[in-house]
C-alpha cells in the first residue's frame, strides 16, 4: 500500500508511520500548505517526495483542493493519511482522493475542536486517548477506525497530556488503522457512518488487548535495590490472591517485589490439592511441597524435603493456620506466610516474629483462572494457565510393570507440583510429599542429579529409595532413567512423545521400573 500523507506542522505520526512500514505500507509524499513546516525536514531525511501547496490569499478551499489533488496525481497512493493537517475538507477532494484518515487526540466523539486536551483537562475526565477515523466533509467526523485510551492524572497539564496521547496512543493507533488497511481488512460504509475490519474479535485472545489496572502501592526496590518497583492491581479475579491480601501483622515491613512474587507462586501451588497442602517456596520454585490429613503434617513433610533451602522462604497453606502449624513456621527464618485464615492462638505465635510477614489471601478454592502474561521488549507473551490435572485413567502404562496405587497416587501427586517448577524440571515424591526437586537446568538428566542430590543430602527423615519420579518434559535419552534408578527412583511420570522413547522405556524396563505417559508436558519458564 501507497500512501500521501499530508501536514501542517510536524508531521509525527506520519514519520512514525513512515520508520513503522505498518502492514508494508510505504509513505509515498508528504504534502504540506505551509512553506517552512518541520515535517519537510524530517520526510527529506528519511527519502519520501515532499509537495508544498500554499494557500494563496482569498483562495477558495476547492479551488486550493484541486490543485492539490493535481499535485497528488503524480503519486499512485492507494490512501492519504492528515497529520495535523490544518484545513478542513471539502468534497472537492474527499471525492477525489483516496480514503482519507486523521487521528485526532481525544476519543471521538468527545472533545472535538483544536483544543481536545484542554477540553478533556477541563471536564476533569479519567481517561482520554486517540481517534483515528475516516474523513468527512465534518470537524472531527466520520466513521471510526480505532481508538486507543491514555489515562488522565491529577496533576496533568496539557504538555503532559499531549505527549503522553502522542506516544502511548497515537503511535499505537494510527499504524494499527493503516496495517489494517494494507491488509485489505477494512470496509468502509460512508452512508451508513461504519467501518468494519474483518478480523478484530474478541474472545479468550482478542484482536488488540486494554488493560487497567491501579497502582496499589510503590514498593521499596525491584528484584535488586538499584530497580524502582510497583505493584498494580486488576482487582478482575475474586481468588486468593497475595495483591489483595490483608497484611495481618502490622508492624512487619511492607513485602518486596521479590515476595510478592514468590508468595504468588507458593499460593498457586498450593491450590492444587484438594486435601490440607504446604508448600515452601524459594525463588518461585519448590524447596518443598506436601498434602496430608492436617495442616500442621503437611507443612512439616514440605519442610522436611530441603530444610536449608527453606532458610528465608515463603510458606503458603490451603488451610487456616492453626497454632502448631505456626510453631513450627517460626522455627526458623522465613520471609511470608500465606493462607485463608489463621486461628487467634496462631497469630499470637506468629506475632512474635518480627521480620515475618502475615498474609490472609482469602478463600483457596482451587487454580485461578486468569490468563499469565510475561514481559517482552516490545510486547507481551499471554497464555491460559496450565490447569491440566491428569487423573489415574489418563496415565498411559509404557513398562512391563504396572505402578502400585500408591505409586499411581504419587505420579498425580508429583504432576501437579511440578507445573510449578522451573523447567527443565524433576520431581521425587513419596506418597503426597516431595522428596527431592530439581530445577532450572538446561540439562534434564543434571535436573535429575540435582533432584537425587536434594534427596540424598538435604531431606530429613526421607529419601528417594523407592520414590516416584515426574518430569515436566520427555527424557530425550535414557541417561536420566539410569541416574534414577541410582538413586533408588521405582516409577517415573512424564509425558513421553521423545523419538527415542523406545530405548527409554527399555532402560526403565531393565531397572524394574513402572512409567507411565501423560501424554502432556508440564514446562514453566
Amino acid at each position: 500500500m501507497h500512501i500521501a500523507g499530508m501536514a501542517s506542522n510536524r508531521g509525527r505520526n506520519l514519520l512514525h508511520v513512515a520508520d513503522q512500514e505498518p502492514g508494508g505500507a510505504v509513505l509515498d509524499v508528504v504534502l504540506t500548505n505551509e512553506a517552512d513546516a518541520p515535517v519537510l525536514e524530517g520526510a527529506a531525511e528519511r527519502g519520501i517526495a515532499t509537495e508544498v501547496v500554499e494557500r494563496d490569499a482569498d483562495e477558495p478551499r476547492e479551488r486550493h483542493e484541486r490543485r492539490i489533488l493535481q499535485r497528488l496525481s503524480g503519486y499512485d497512493v492507494d490512501l492519504v493519511c492528515l497529520d495535523g493537517y490544518m484545513r478542513i475538507l471539502t468534497g472537492t477532494f474527499l471525492e477525489a482522493a483516496p480514503t482519507t484518515l486523521n487521528v485526532h487526540p481525544s476519543l471521538l466523539p468527545s472533545f472535538p475542536g483544536m483544543d481536545a486536551h484542554e477540553q478533556v483537562l477541563a471536564a476533569g475526565v479519567a481517561v482520554t486517548g486517540c481517534t483515528v477515523h475516516v474523513v468527512d466533509e465534518t470537524v472531527d467526523g466520520g466513521p471510526i477506525v480505532t481508538q486507543e485510551p491514555v489515562a488522565v492524572y491529577d496533576d496533568d497539564d496539557v504538555d503532559d497530556l499531549k505527549q503522553r496521547v502522542l506516544d502511548e496512543a497515537e503511535f499505537t493507533a494510527y499504524p494499527r488503522a493503516v496495517k489494517w488497511f494494507a491488509e485489505d481488512r477494512v470496509e468502509v460504509d460512508r452512508e451508513a457512518g461504519e467501518v468494519s475490519v474483518a478480523g478484530d474479535d474478541g474472545g479468550r485472545f482478542p484482536s488488540r488487548r486494554v488493560a487497567s489496572a491501579d497502582r496499589d502501592r510503590t514498593l521499596r526496590y525491584g528484584e535488586n535495590p538499584h530497580q524502582a518497583a510497583a505493584v498494580y492491581a486488576e482487582g478482575t479475579d475474586g481468588g486468593a490472591s497475595v495483591v489483595a491480601a490483608d497484611q495481618l501483622n502490622e508492624g512487619a515491613k511492607a513485602l518486596s517485589y521479590n515476595n510478592y512474587n514468590d508468595a504468588d507462586g507458593a499460593v498457586n501451588l498450593v491450590k492444587e490439592f484438594d486435601e490440607p497442602g504446604a508448600a515452601v517456596i524459594k525463588h518461585t520454585n519448590p524447596a518443598g511441597c506436601a498434602t496430608a490429613d492436617d495442616i500442621a503434617t503437611a507443612y512439616a513433610d514440605a519442610l522436611a524435603t530441603d530444610p536449608m533451602s527453606a532458610f528465608g522462604g515463603i510458606v503458603a497453606l490451603n488451610r487456616e493456620c492453626d497454632a502448631a502449624t505456626a510453631s513450627s513456621i517460626t522455627e526458623s527464618f522465613k520471609e511470608v506466610v500465606a493462607a485463608p485464615g489463621y486461628t487467634d492462638a496462631a497469630l499470637d505465635v506468629l506475632g512474635e516474629s518480627e521480620d515475618l510477614r502475615v498474609l490472609d489471601v482469602g478463600d483457596i478454592d482451587g487454580p485461578a483462572g486468569s490468563l499469565v502474561e510475561a514481559d517482552l521488549v516490545g510486547g507481551r507473551l499471554v497464555q491460559e494457565r496450565d490447569r491440566q490435572s491428569p487423573t489415574a485413567d489418563d496415565l498411559d502404562v509404557v513398562t512391563d510393570r504396572e505402578p502400585t496405587d500408591v505409586q499411581v497416587e504419587s505420579m498425580l501427586f508429583a504432576w501437579r507440583t511440578i507445573k510449578h517448577v522451573k523447567s527443565n524440571a524433576i520431581v521425587f515424591a513419596d506418597g503426597t510429599e516431595t522428596v527431592g526437586v530439581g530445577m532450572g537446568q538446561v540439562s534434564r538428566v543434571d535436573a535429575v542429579r540435582l533432584a537425587a542430590m536434594k534427596a540424598d543430602e538435604h531431606a530429613e527423615g526421607k529419601d528417594a529409595e523407592g520414590a516416584v519420579m515426574a518430569s515436566d518434559a520427555f527424557f530425550p535419552f535414557p541417561d536420566g532413567i539410569e541416574v534414577a534408578a541410582e538413586a533408588g527412583i521405582e516409577a517415573v511420570v512424564q509425558p513421553g512423545g521423545s523419538v527415542n522413547d523406545d530405548d527409554v522405556v527399555e532402560a526403565a524396563n531393565a531397572h524394574g521400573m513402572a512409567m507411565a505417559f501423560t501424554g502432556q508436558r508440564a514446562f514453566k519458564h
